[in-house]
């Protein structure tokens, strides 16, 4: 069965994953004790967690008649996502409603029952695009500045650490190198004694220390600051310009990341049949661009680090999530000769806040350029500049974190990360073994200022 020959593949590249990190336990005592493999195990564990019988119910709920062979219909598809863990099936706790997103059949029956769905991120954009689309020029491509007050909190499970333990946390915090992001102010941090990580660490992020007590909690919170900017490039009116191709920036974002852009067969088959015939970098982009909105619906996302290479996953299962898309957005520009680099952090629309990621690529003359591959050419576009917003821009509802995917923390993290990919939510460990987020719960409050 392929689930558990997935299963298996998974186990064993874990030692790549180890190395992957950069992390691992420095001291002898709690390394002879730590296991990626069973790590790993729990986390597939935490994800593959529904019952056919849950899955079912839920799918019944708009197709009384479902029969097994659909169930395995689906499955065979990568619409309804399951997985052999210790020789029993479950599936994935978002399967359900995710076949209702990638199987477009029953996408419909769905729409047709509950209605179209518009979020009050899509209702803050209606009014954002034509504000940045109105201010943005080639020279001064920032437009729409929105200021934010923002606290952000962890929280650590009573006694998921011994008391007396020290435990370690990292929040992200906006990054200070972002052209779109300025005047940064830290106002507050639960610890008199924190650590912002400096400006050229690929994650920002703010730490802290603090002693677990018995029955309580442990918490760990900032307030902070900034202003964060939209900003449009039009693409189709970019004069194109040979790239240096013995430059850094050229040198460093066209090649290969472990693990998860590698630019294998496949990859490079597609990359090569989709930018055929095209004569400029930006054309190259737009093809791929729309190829991946035209055929990887957005879908909820098990955990990054459970997945050997992401975008081989996308190509092979038909969706992905933001970071997902995103890094085969990538892959796929880095292999047809486009720098290109991930970033991430949060979406901040009001009423609408959550983890995001999107990619930029770089154009010689131009410079780095926003393109948000999972917002896509959205539906409630009017026109063909909003339509197009995303490839080469970006709304004033953001807070940049990450310039890069799977990079060290700073200060060093000594276990594997809970998110060895992205970082968003923070990071917490002991000096026994990471917290994973089934440990601990974060929250963001936000204040805005400019509506």
């Amino acid at each position: 069965m392929r689930y558990a020959t997935l299963y298996a593949a998974i186990l064993a590249t874990a030692a790549l994953l180890t190395a992957a990190c950069g992390t691992a336990p420095n001291n002898t005592a709690t390394a002879a004790a730590y296991s990626w493999e069973e790590d790993l195990r729990q986390r597939l564990a935490t994800d593959f967690r529904a019952s056919e019988e849950e899955v079912e119910a839920y799918i019944r709920r708009y197709i009384p008649d479902v029969t097994a062979a659909q169930m395995r219909s689906w499955e065979a598809s990568g619409a309804l996502e399951c997985m052999v863990v210790d020789g029993r099936k479950h599936y994935f706790h978002a399967a359900a409603r995710n076949l209702f997103r990638i199987d477009p059949q029953c996408r419909a029956i769905k729409e047709a029952a509950d209605g179209p769905d518009r979020s009050s991120g899509e209702e803050a954009n209606l009014k954002n695009l034509p504000e940045i689309l109105g201010s943005a020029t080639g020279a001064e491509p920032i437009a729409a500045p929105k200021r934010m007050r923002v606290t952000y909190t962890l929280t650590v499970a009573a006694d998921a650490v011994p008391a007396g333990e020290k435990v370690r946390c990292w929040l992200p915090y906006p990054r200070r190198d972002v052209p779109r992001q300025s005047d940064v102010r830290l106002l507050s941090a639960s610890e008199a004694e924190y650590t912002i990580a400096p400006a050229e660490c690929r994650h920002s992020t703010l730490y802290m220390e603090r002693r677990a007590v018995a029955g309580k909690p442990t918490v760990f919170s900032e307030t902070f600051e900034y202003t964060s900017a939209g900003e449009r490039h039009d693409l189709r009116r970019i004069t194109p310009q040979p790239y240096d191709t013995t430059s850094p920036i050229y040198r460093e974002y066209t090649s290969e990341r472990e693990r998860h852009i590698r630019f294998t067969p496949r990859l490079r088959s597609l990359a090569a049949r989709l930018t055929e015939g095209a004569a400029t970098p930006a054309a190259k982009a737009e093809r791929i661009f729309r190829y991946i909105c035209r055929n990887y619906p957005w879908a909820s996302a098990r955990e990054y680090s459970t997945i050997d290479n992401i975008p081989e996953y996308v190509v092979a299962n038909g969706h992905g999530d933001c970071g997902q898309v995103s890094l085969l957005f990538i892959t796929l520009c880095r292999i047809s000769g486009i720098p290109a680099r991930f970033q991430s952090g949060f979406m901040m629309h009001p009423g609408a806040w959550n983890l995001h990621d999107w990619a930029e690529i770089y154009l010689e003359g131009e410079g780095w350029v926003p393109v948000d591959q999972s917002f896509g050419i959205p539906d409630y576009a009017r026109n063909e500049a909003e339509r197009m917003f995303f490839l080469g821009g970006i709304d004033s509802w953001r807070m940049t974190v990450n310039n890069d995917y799977g990079m060290p923390l700073y200060p060093a993290k000594r276990y594997p990360r809970s998110e060895t990919v992205d970082f968003q939510r923070g990071e917490a460990e002991w000096r026994g073994g990471n917290l994973y987020f089934t440990q601990w719960s974060y929250d963001m409050k936000i204040e805005y200022f400019d509506n």
